[in-house]
This record gives C-alpha cells, structure tokens and sequence, in this order.
C-alpha cells in the first residue's frame, strides 16, 4: 500500500504543476492525504490575513477539491474542513480499497468555531479512514497541526492537540499511519509525546533533514511527518522531488502482508 502526503498551499505553487504531480503519482498511489484544500471560495475573507499571509483568492486553487478529485477518478474523495464549509482536510482513497468506517475528531477547539485576528488561528482535526485489506485493517489519519505565529515550538495548546490525538490514536485497535503538516519542529515535546505513544517516526528513522521545498525560505525546514504503528512493514519511505508547493511530499510503502 502506498501512501502521499502533501500540503498542498492551495495551489499557490501553480495549478498545472500540482494537477501534474497528481496525475504522475495517481495511478499508483492507494491514498493521498492533504492539506490545505479549498472546495469553494471565501469571498468575505479576501485581504485577509491566514497564516501570517493575505487571502487572495485568485492565487489559490479555491475549487482543489473537485480539481485534484478530476484527476484522479479512480479514487474516492473524502472532504473535512476546519474552518467554515470549505477548507480543511482531504483524502483519496483507490476506488478499489473498502472503506470499513471514516470521519474525523476536532483536537484544537471546535467545528465551527471563528478565530479572533489571523484565520489561521482555526479549530483543527484529524481526519481518518479505516480500511479492510486482504490482509488486515488499517486507518490512515489524515492531520494539519495548529499554526500559533510563533514558530513551530511548543506551546500549552500544542501540547493538548498532541495529548488529543494519543487519546483518538488509543481507541484504534488495527494498525494506523498518522501523517500530514504537524507544524512542529522534531525536538518538540508535543512531537516526542506521538512517539512515547509507541509510534515509529520515519521522518527520524530516514534521517530525513528537511521536508520544506525551495518556495520555502525561513529557517526551520521542518513541517510533515508520518508516524506508523510498530505492526507495519515499511518497504520505503522518501521526500519526493517535486516542487508544487512550499511542503515537500512524503511517500511511504507498506507491506500489509497480503
């Protein structure tokens, strides 16, 4: 089984360059996991400020979700937003894969809930679905960390957003991945706590040093992870090359045993 995970930066890297990274890794990937995804405009929000930068909704892809679901037919979209109706989470799931359960659970604040000053002060959630494979199920848990403006270090609200998710991550009873944009540096306390779970944090493992591209440019370049249970087999694990947005995507193969 294999696994993409991309923030996607709402297409402001380029359209066409995003739609192509999707049909180039479309027919084989089994499930992508992204972030930062549109599924209509927020007209009442342009010029406004979303994580330290203006909403300008001609440079983002404000319809990405139906977009990146064009290209890829034969997957199945499932859409959480985390702030109003249109942004937030999505998954692709290969059509032919049996989804048992999927949903979501809020680990900072609440759904609906209106951030003072900066939008990118909104509630977030951790998206999932579980899977039934020849072998075992699986849940794949789809996740974008709080952003405070502050740097990606720890802070009280971090903290409970780590302590959230071990709480959602112990009702599980297969094996799971958790992947996405943590927005945490590795030697956080909110990251150590994931791994003191019992994960496996394969950003660590491939002693990987950046997870940033080129359209990044502040110091810290480090955002993604994925984490997976001690059960699975990992057969590789890679940042691709290709540049379509200011993340790195992240590629992980899993021997499910089948």
């Amino acid at each position: 089984m294999k696994i993409i995970t991309l923030n996607t930066w709402g297409g402001r890297g380029g359209k066409e360059k995003l739609l192509s990274f999707f049909q180039k890794y479309g027919p084989s990937t089994d499930v992508f996991c992204l972030q930062e995804i549109w599924s209509a405009p927020y007209d009442h929000l342009e010029g406004a400020s979303a994580g330290g930068t203006q909403i300008n909704n001609s440079d983002i892809m404000t319809s990405g979700m139906q977009e990146i679901s064009n290209i890829l037919p034969d997957h199945v979209t499932f859409f959480h937003p985390h702030h109003g109706d249109h942004y937030g989470l999505l998954m692709l799931v290969k059509k032919n894969l049996n989804v048992r359960e999927e949903g979501e659970e809020f680990v900072y604040k609440y759904k609906g809930f209106v951030p003072e000053g900066d939008v990118g002060l909104h509630a977030r959630n951790i998206q999932y679905v579980t899977l039934e494979t020849a072998a075992r199920p699986i849940t794949i848990i789809n996740f974008h960390g709080l952003w405070t403006g502050q740097g990606k270090a720890d802070t009280e609200d971090r903290l409970e957003q780590s302590k959230k998710i071990i709480r959602f991550l112990q009702t599980r009873k297969n094996e799971y991945v958790l992947c996405g944009d943590f927005n945490l540096l590795p030697d956080t306390k909110s990251i150590q706590m994931i791994e003191e779970s019992g994960l496996r944090n394969l950003i660590k493992e491939y002693q990987v040093t950046s997870t940033r591209t080129s359209y990044y440019t502040k110091p810290d370049k480090f955002a993604d992870y994925i984490f997976t249970t001690p059960g699975l087999i990992v057969k590789s694990f890679q940042v691709l090359p290709e540049e379509v947005s200011d993340h790195a995507a992240l590629e992980v193969t899993l021997d499910l045993g089948i």
